[in-house]
């Protein structure tokens, strides 16, 4: 008969374990299942942290729940065998990895999802605007980008996104005094500068709440030594068609097939919207940009990213796109582990997770064979247009493109050169 003690000591423990996040976010019958498998099994603190974070990926890949799956082990071998703790644990895992492996596959009908924003507000502190790009690392090709974060917080919910843990309290803030903070910046005269808008938010997201584009525009219009780039996955192009703009910005459109924007990038525009949008501003004179972050690796995308990439060589002309730009589903701990207690209907942690230079991300192989496709696609536009892979290692430059640059300094002095010249271009 089991011992008082012990009793109280696995109640205390799992209690302990009881009030994280994760386990949180779990429904109530699942969590019951936990908290009866856990004390049927002795399951450690290790073990119950391993079948909380499978519950929620099961979930979350619309699989067989935790306790079907759990159940369906026990019944398959392990019925009488006295071990059946280790041998259940061995084969949810397998299953599990096995989940990972291959690309995802994304059903016909997207799930439906609510947004997590709870609210929008003004920001009237005194907390820096200007800084440098958040997932700069020495341990990747980098390129200097510097930031403007005129909003704090996103709702367009893509269920990839870091932003949602640099904020906690799910809130957007939009700054009440942007055009003040900014012009209390002093820029070096004899350096030039890469800035974006859009990496604590999306730069078009909240319009010109507060005056944040009207400041923006100002501050661009005084330091020609800029590039001022807006980065968006929306359609709201309505102020570059109403103002009047300095040569020194571009608008640049994250793009992915229609099937990943309806399953992962939930409250933003249509693909054929941002197409749509960048030729519009691409007829009034505004250079544009593409960035294909995150490339997604899921049962189809081959065909899909090629299809996008034919689309951008027929409607536009390289001289008027600045830059494109290759990225891929990259996470960082805490992004992951909040991906897990959100809850949301995605695929995107179904990836077979390596470490990436400090993150977390495809393997290598995975790598090369999505960007080599997305690269040798634009292969009329190699030498006419910038290309860049975002917060990828040397080693992928130089297995893809065939070349690197030997610094981060010569990256960004490329990239500025390129974009100021087709500016300047647009201009005469």
């Amino acid at each position: 008969m089991e011992s008082l003690e012990i009793k109280k000591n696995y109640d205390k423990k799992f209690a302990d374990f009881s009030q994280s996040k994760l386990f949180q976010s779990l429904g109530q019958p699942l969590q019951s299942f936990i908290r009866k498998t856990g004390k049927s099994y002795r399951l450690t603190f290790q073990e119950l942290q391993q079948i909380t974070e499978m519950a929620i990926d099961f979930n979350m890949w619309e699989e067989l729940s935790i306790e079907e799956q759990w159940k369906k082990f026990k019944g398959l071998r392990y019925s009488k065998n006295g071990n059946a703790k280790k041998a259940i644990l061995k084969d949810l895992r397998n299953h599990w990895l096995s989940l990972k492996v291959n690309p995802s596959i994304y059903k016909p009908e997207a799930p439906k999802v609510k947004s997590v924003v709870r609210k929008v507000k003004n920001n009237s502190n005194d907390n820096a605007v200007f800084g440098s790009c958040p997932v700069a690392s020495e341990k990747t090709v980098c390129c200097n980008l510097h930031t403007i974060d005129a909003v704090q917080g996103c709702g367009l919910g893509c269920s990839y996104c870091s932003i949602q843990t640099f904020y906690e309290d799910g809130a957007i803030g939009v700054e009440n005094n942007l055009a003040e903070k900014l012009d209390k910046i002093q820029l070096d005269p004899n350096k030039n500068y890469h800035i974006g808008s859009g990496q604590s938010s999306d730069s078009l997201a909240m319009g010109n709440r507060n005056g944040i584009l009207d400041a923006q525009m100002d501050f661009a219009r005084k330091n020609p030594n800029i590039i001022l780039e807006f980065k968006t996955k929306t359609k709201n192009v309505d102020y570059f068609l109403s103002v009047d703009l300095p040569p020194n910005i571009f608008v640049c459109w994250s793009l992915n097939p229609q099937v990943i924007i309806d399953h992962e990038e939930h409250f933003t525009a249509f693909l054929e919207q941002r197409i749509n949008a960048a030729r519009q501003l691409a007829d009034a004179g505004v250079i544009v940009g593409f960035h294909f972050h995150p490339i997604v690796y899921y049962e189809g995308w081959e065909k899909e990213y090629t299809k996008i990439v034919q689309s951008l060589l027929n409607r536009f002309s390289p001289d008027e796109v600045g830059i494109i730009s290759l990225g891929t589903l990259t996470f960082i701990k805490p992004a992951i582990k909040n991906l897990r207690s959100l809850g949301l209907p995605s695929k995107v942690l179904q990836i077979p997770l390596v470490d990436a230079s400090g993150k977390f991300s495809y393997p290598f192989s995975i790598k090369e064979k999505i960007f080599d496709t997305v690269w040798n696609a634009f292969e009329p536009w190699h030498d006419k247009v910038f290309f860049y892979f975002c917060m990828e290692e040397r080693k992928l430059w130089k297995s893809v493109m065939g070349k690197c640059y030997d610094s981060n300094d010569q990256f960004e002095d490329a990239l500025f050169t390129s974009v100021s010249g087709k500016m300047n271009a647009a201009q005469k």
